[in-house]
């Protein structure tokens, strides 16, 4: 190497030096505005598709800070989309945000944290590197949760073509462990309806048709099958109807249940297979019996790994420890959609201690504690730094996309 590439060689790392100072310092000088939002995410919690305030929120504090915003995006209320275009448009870095509580509990899965530190890492990094080449954005994906009817608000903005020309997506999940290396479970959320005929219970029962008994026989052929589910499997739900007095033969009945697996040919084999318990239950009775979907449904995410090393890589930069170890599917998240389609990350990073379970009560009073929300700003500066570092690094970009093609 000669003295001039030596030369240039050190002028790229001063730059690159210089910019990363630069992001940390843009996150410092929006501590109390990010935390702020946090915090008034907390104390007003919105479920799914109800979440006005915290929309209105992060888009004012975007469009403050430069960003063209666009609310209402995919025909979603509570949905939006802000851009910040550098010297070109592509590559196209998108931060996802999610702001939707769990009904009766609040942020119990520290949503309110989620959403303050992707608004913040975009504006860290347009702050830092005005002349950027590429995009930035943020889109704000409501109800991400599956408390609601209609829940997965990143199906519904890929559908809508919100995604298009996303050349990276990433986000953070609060936790009590920091892991980079996650999957998810496809998800199917099912509804079964049953209608029967109704009789007097007692004077004339022969004349009835028991909906109830048909889902109480698909719960029998459920808790059957799960002897011959395999490890990554599961199946629950409720019975959110089963009639209206002890004295009539119910004539409806109503199943609201989750099946779940790994990826997407298991989780349709699995659907099937619980579709026919409820199909036995409605034959064995003499019920007719309903199919129909109360959400979205979600895919298994699948973690770019190459983005996923530069974000562990930032953290322990930062002090962090990190867990690099595959971990085992769980939940299910509407971003294993967007990973299905776009390199993505969704890792998470302890906010919270050890034993403080997500949706509980006492995961959202932590997020807003002084741990919480500095681990909340912890993950912000090293989504920002992971942008940077994707929007300057064509060999990252290249191994992201490599990675991502073969495993498509």
């Amino acid at each position: 190497m000669d003295n001039q590439q030596t030369e240039r060689k050190g002028e790229r790392m001063r730059r690159w030096s210089e910019l990363k100072q630069r992001v940390l310092q843009a996150v410092d000088g929006r501590q109390k505005a990010l935390c702020r939002l946090a915090r008034a995410m907390f104390e007003q919690p919105e479920v799914g598709l109800q979440e006005r305030a915290a929309c209105r929120w992060l888009c004012e504090f975007l469009a403050e800070e430069g960003f063209q915003v666009e609310r209402g995006i995919a025909g979603l209320e509570t949905a939006f989309r802000a851009t910040y275009r550098g010297s070109d448009e592509r590559p196209a870095l998108a931060y996802l945000a999610e702001y939707d509580a769990l009904p009766g509990i609040g942020h119990g899965c520290g949503h309110n944290l989620i959403g303050a530190a992707s608004v913040g890492a975009a504006a860290a990094l347009k702050a830092a590197w005005p002349d950027l080449p590429g995009s930035v954005l943020v889109l704000g994906t409501p109800a991400e949760e599956g408390a609601v009817d209609g829940a997965g608000g990143k199906v519904a903005l890929l559908e809508a073509g919100a995604f298009e020309g996303v050349d990276a997506a990433l986000m953070f999940h609060p936790s009590s462990r920091t892991t980079v290396y996650n999957t998810s479970l496809g998800r199917v959320a099912l509804k079964i309806a049953f209608r029967g005929k109704a009789a007097h219970a007692s004077g004339a029962p022969h004349e009835g048709i028991n909906a109830l008994e048909a889902a109480i026989l698909t719960f029998n052929g459920i808790n059957a099958l799960r002897q011959h589910l395999v490890p990554d499997a599961r199946v629950h739900g409720i019975i959110s109807h089963g009639g209206t007095s002890p004295n009539i033969v119910p004539e409806y009945a109503e199943i609201r249940l989750y099946v779940r697996a790994a990826d997407r040919a298991c989780l349709q084999e699995l659907e099937e297979k619980v579709k026919n318990c409820a199909r036995a239950g409605a034959l064995a009775t003499g019920a007719k019996v309903e199919f129909s979907y109360t959400a979205h449904t979600y895919q298994n995410l699948r973690t770019n790994k190459a983005l996923a090393r530069a974000f562990a890589n930032h953290l322990r930069e930062l002090g962090v420890p990190v867990d690099e170890s595959e971990q085992r599917p769980g939940g299910s998240t509407d971003m294993g959609n967007v990973s299905q389609r776009i390199p993505a990350i969704h890792p998470y990073v302890a906010v919270v201690p050890s034993g403080v379970v997500g949706h509980s009560r006492e995961f959202a009073e932590a997020t807003v504690s002084e741990s919480g929300l500095q681990g909340m700003l912890l993950a912000c500066k090293a989504l920002a730094l992971t942008g940077l570092q994707f929007l300057g690094d064509s060999q990252l970009r290249e191994e992201v996309l490599r990675e991502h093609q073969a495993a498509s």
